[in-house]
């Protein structure tokens, strides 16, 4: 089922910042159509678009005013049934952005479900019984209605929480998941996806996949929603993918998912790699990627059978790497991204090194994260070649440093960041040791201790990964062979009287 994504390197794309072809300082499909031979000459087989459908946007649409229709200012279904054409001529995949756990407050499911009378939406939601009743440990909106009653919201104000029912009703409002409400959601979410995938979409990344069935503290109400969904998948459209945005693997690949993020948050000391204030991958070399590397070979040992488990470059939630590492920092950061098990995820423009932007005013609720959905650099025209709107009409500001990376400049430096992503993209790709479903092996993740160095595996297959960013060479004791050099960058990698030396800022892959 979905063997596809045994070799998927994905590329994540913003919509309203990639490319805009119509001048309204806005992205749009035909912008992404317009720079596909782009993201498969990266070497990214697959794409995951973030959400794009209608949306008064005030989460970035991930508040969804209508699941059947594209947001006007991207184009039309034509136009999306084009791109995933488009996508497909170029033996590429595209998962679509799902918000499965709440809509917008101008949904019109949500307008029908705030009237006094019963009527078909009225269960679509979870609202208590009387606007006097607070939702003990929910967020909720209250007053707003001719109904009385609160409703629960998974996030913001503006994103009421659809009803999958509660898995310990406590209250006479909360209603079983057996119940005509949430079982009529659930027939709804699978229509979705029919009709989406009927146009061609090859799956969807979830949102907040973990969030929908409510008093459900081990999650195992969601966890069944979930393996009923995969099974209507399995069954109607066997090739198709869901990957959650869970954060939790035990339960998303219990779940039926093909892969989960690992998220910024929580126990995986995902940040210590890349977004704090030592990070490993920075050339001071006072990281520690030892705790990193134990949560990292619990979860694999217990799931890899299950699923896959994604390390992402970044996205549209998370601060850019580039704030944190830079120039040869970024290539060996990639080196670990892009030979680590489960499909590696580029956030749209990390591979030029893209900027964080500072300072910015909060655009369609992105806050703090506003400076990581920039408009695309693509070339060193007026706004960077992303659009030819006026500069005041940008969706989001543009880095205005006049020594932001762009395509244009990276593709013509042969030493570039660009040029060594590329290269990592297929050298992945020319060995199964190194794509989704090959085996790892820690050799060397000690505290506070360079390198960092794995064996990846699969079949007869056996290649050694060896990382040191910092700026000291370093060593470990290893016996392994350095029988043929694959791919390497910085000094040379020495192993002689049973160690394995890496220089400073280098890496190296070994077959052996």
């Amino acid at each position: 089922m979905a063997q596809w994504l045994d070799n998927a390197v994905f590329y994540e794309i913003y919509p309203q910042s990639f490319k805009d072809t119509n001048s309204d300082g806005i992205g749009d499909f035909n912008g992404i159509i317009e720079k596909l031979d782009y993201i498969s000459e990266l070497g990214c087989n697959c794409i995951w678009m973030n959400p794009c459908f209608e949306s008064p946007f005030s989460d970035a649409g991930y508040d969804v005013a209508d699941y059947y229709k594209a947001a006007p200012r991207y184009g039309t279904n034509d136009d999306l049934k084009r791109l995933f054409e488009e996508v497909h001529k170029r033996n590429m995949h595209i998962l679509l952005d799902l918000v499965p756990g709440h809509t917008s407050v101008q949904h019109q499911w949500f307008l029908e479900s705030m009237k006094a009378g019963k009527n078909e939406y009225t269960d679509r939601y979870v609202w208590s019984d009387s606007v006097w009743e607070a939702v003990e440990g929910m967020g909720f909106l209250r007053g707003i209605s001719e109904r009385s009653g609160s409703c629960v919201i998974n996030f913001f104000s503006c994103q009421p929480a659809l009803n999958y029912g509660f898995y310990k009703p406590e209250r006479p409002w909360q209603q079983p998941m057996d119940a005509p409400g949430p079982r009529a959601t659930i027939a709804e979410l699978k229509n979705i996806m029919r009709f989406w995938l009927g146009l061609g979409c090859d799956g969807f990344r979830v949102d907040m996949a973990g969030s929908l069935v409510k008093k459900d503290e081990d999650s195992k109400g969601t966890i069944q929603i979930w393996q009923e969904i995969r099974a209507f998948l399995d069954k109607e459209f066997p090739e198709a993918a869901i990957i959650s945005e869970w954060g939790d693997p035990d339960k998303s690949l219990e779940g039926g998912f093909h892969m989960d993020f690992l998220l910024p948050f929580g126990a995986f000391h995902f940040n210590d790699l890349f977004r704090c204030e030592e990070p490993y991958f920075s050339g001071r070399g006072n990281g520690d990627i030892a705790a990193f590397a134990e949560n990292y070979k619990e979860l694999f040992e217990r799931n890899s059978r299950k699923g896959l488990i994604c390390i992402p470059s970044g996205n549209h939630d998370t601060v850019r790497l580039a704030k944190y590492l830079q120039g040869d920092e970024l290539k060996i950061a990639f080196a670990f991204l892009l030979s680590m098990p489960g499909a590696p995820f580029l956030y749209y423009g990390d591979e030029i090194g893209m900027r964080y932007v500072e300072n910015l005013t909060s655009v369609e609720g992105g806050y703090e994260r506003t400076g990581s959905r920039s408009p695309m650099q693509w070339d060193g025209t007026p706004n960077a070649g992303f659009s030819c709107a006026p500069a005041e009409d940008m969706y989001i500001p543009l880095d205005s440093s006049p020594e932001r990376p762009t395509v244009q400049a990276q593709m013509a430096d042969s030493g570039s960041l660009y040029h060594d992503v590329k290269a990592l993209i297929a050298l992945r790709q020319s060995h199964p040791a190194l794509q989704s479903k090959g085996d790892i092996e820690f050799l060397y993740a000690e505290s506070h201790s360079y390198p960092f160095a794995y064996l990846r595996s699969m079949a007869d297959e056996k290649i050694l990964v060896l990382l040191n960013p910092s700026g000291k060479s370093a060593s470990f004791d290893c016996t392994l062979p350095l029988s043929e050099k694959l791919h390497s960058f910085g000094g040379k990698i020495t192993a002689e009287n049973g160690k394995i030396n890496v220089p400073a800022g280098s890496f190296g892959f070994y077959r052996v």
